[in-house]
């Protein structure tokens, strides 16, 4: 599993970045995947969800791709199988402004998007096997 190298400071820095595309959002209340965008959304996130197989999640508008999506954008946060990242962070990378691609615990790529691929050559910040809410909750 990808480790990931950012400290505990610069990751408390992405907490001024507000506008959250959430890739793989879950209308199921069990999955993490609605729980911890929930979470995000209730300490004054604008989460927006990102899932081609329902048009509204939360009481959000959700968009089938990041490159979809009309609004700001500042980090997507991934909760995608391993083998779908590669194509979500090359879906991302066609959205300017995106500042941090966050891949969920267990969540990794092993294509061009992983390391110093793609998304690093474009000045986005690529954070691995750190859950989002556990980051907030922690560092808050």
């Amino acid at each position: 599993m990808e480790r990931d190298a950012h400290s505990d400071s610069e990751i408390k820095k992405f907490y001024d970045l507000k506008n959250i595309a959430v890739v793989g959002m879950s209308k199921n209340e069990g999955k993490a995947a609605h729980y911890v965008p929930k979470y995000l959304i209730n300490h004054g996130y604008n989460v927006i969800p990102v899932n081609p197989t329902s048009g509204e999640i939360q009481g959000r508008k959700s968009y089938p791709a990041v490159s979809n999506v009309q609004d700001k954008i500042d980090i997507v946060d991934i909760f995608r199988p391993s083998e779908d990242v590669q194509a979500v962070v090359e879906d991302a990378l066609k959205k300017e402004g995106i500042k941090v691609i966050w891949m969920q615990e267990g969540i990794y790529s092993r294509g061009r998007a992983h390391g110093k691929g793609e998304g690093h050559r474009s000045g986005i910040q690529q954070v691995h096997a750190s859950r989002a809410r556990a980051a907030v909750q922690r560092l808050d």
